[in-house]
């Protein structure tokens, strides 16, 4: 693997080292990628190899535990560490990245028509805080070429236990944001296990303006009727944004509740800079993820699990580097949790790790499985007694 991402020649030995090796990925072999391949070449080869030669990528060494079990909207999820949008764009990996032992992985975000994305340079790490700036811009294969792959893949993968989410965006040009998002229900709508309608994403002029509470209300009923003439009915999400004032917040979850929205994927990346930041790159616009992003997530999670009295399921992600950070937003209110930025600092082998570390979290404290420890530190309203 390595060999493949930095242009040499690799052997099966070079494999065997790499497959399962945290520390070896951690502290040489992720060094070595950053210093030698820009961050979004790096992106585009990781997508490749995990696409075109799977066998190749460390496969998880994980046995299924029943304590990770969960099911969320009638879904079977064998784990709840997914992989978030934004790395599988093309819907190209799905089977590569069920390997190294993600339990979901959403696809996406997928555009109705192809286009480029913004201008190079446009993703920029920022090292020293374990973070990622990026302004891709919704950079797509289409509709019609992601409905191939997705058909091949539940063709050719028919028996694979890993669940697909469709993460739906906007073309930048686009008259008509509704048409767009129904149109991705209605075309890929079939194939997705869950839909996420993404309308935070700070690199798309005015998609963030989505979030406003009359234009998300027109926007989710559209996309829960399209939702309902499938025949396979899969749960419509929204995907919001960390940058979001209180009233933006109450305003969003009244939207899901009386929108019949299923979830809420909590958060994108935020265009905010904390003051922490240390990397010269702290500056380039764009959203910023990765560590830096936890704690606004989490926090954010708390909110909306409040705001919506634990109704309806919420997926985390923002700063997941450890299982620590996992449970984190499960106590907060998350059901389920993604990541992305861990994933190409660390490599494959942070999923499993991820994945022990939880679990012996849940047993420390006494929980049979994941749904028992959903927003055990949250006091919803009508459990304040203070």
């Amino acid at each position: 693997m390595a060999g493949l991402l930095v242009g040499g020649a690799t052997t099966f030995g070079a494999i065997q080292l790499l497959n399962g090796n945290a520390k070896f990925y951690s502290e040489v072999f992720m060094p070595v990628l950053q210093r030698t391949v820009d961050a979004e070449t790096a992106h585009h080869l990781s997508v490749k190899l995990l696409s075109t030669a799977p066998f190749l990528v460390p496969k998880s060494s994980s046995q299924n535990d029943s304590t990770l079990e969960t099911s969320v909207w009638g879904i079977n999820f064998c784990n709840p560490v997914g992989m978030a949008a934004g790395f599988d764009k093309d819907a190209e990996a799905m089977s590569g990245l069920s390997r190294v032992g993600f339990g979901f992985v959403e696809v996406g975000s997928i555009t109705p028509l192809p286009q480029p994305g913004n201008e190079k340079p446009r993703v920029f790490r920022l090292v020293e805080d374990s973070a990622v700036i990026n302004r891709y811009g919704f950079n797509s294969c289409g509709h019609d070429a992601a409905l191939k792959r997705l058909e091949k893949f539940r063709s050719d993968d028919a028996d694979s236990s890993v669940v697909i989410g469709i993460n739906l965006g906007k073309n930048k040009t686009s008259e008509s944001a509704r048409d767009d998002y129904v149109n991705g229900v209605m075309k890929l709508g079939q194939y997705g296990d869950y839909i996420v309608i993404n309308v935070s994403s700070p690199n798309t002029p005015g998609l963030r303006d989505l979030q406003g509470k009359k234009r998300l209300q027109n926007l989710c009923d559209a996309a829960v009727k399209a939702r309902n003439e499938l025949s396979n009915n899969p749960p419509i999400l929204v995907k919001i944004a960390p940058d979001l004032t209180d009233d933006d917040k109450k305003d969003i979850s009244s939207v899901v509740m009386q929108s019949a929205i299923d979830g809420i994927i909590v958060s994108n990346t935020t265009i905010s800079r904390p003051s922490s930041l240390e990397s010269s790159n702290k500056q380039q616009g764009g959203g910023l993820s990765g560590r830096p992003l936890r704690h606004v997530s989490t926090a954010l999670i708390k909110d909306m699990y409040k705001l919506t009295k634990g109704t309806v399921p919420i997926v985390g992600v923002g700063g997941i580097e450890n299982g620590s950070d996992a449970y984190e937003k499960i106590r907060a209110g998350a059901s389920l949790v993604q990541l992305y930025t861990a994933f190409t600092y660390h490599g494959p082998p942070i999923v499993d790790t991820i994945k022990k570390e939880l679990s012996s979290l849940l047993k420390a404290d006494g929980f049979a499985c994941v749904k028992d420890a959903v927003g055990v530190d949250v006091v919803l309203p009508e459990q304040d007694t203070s």
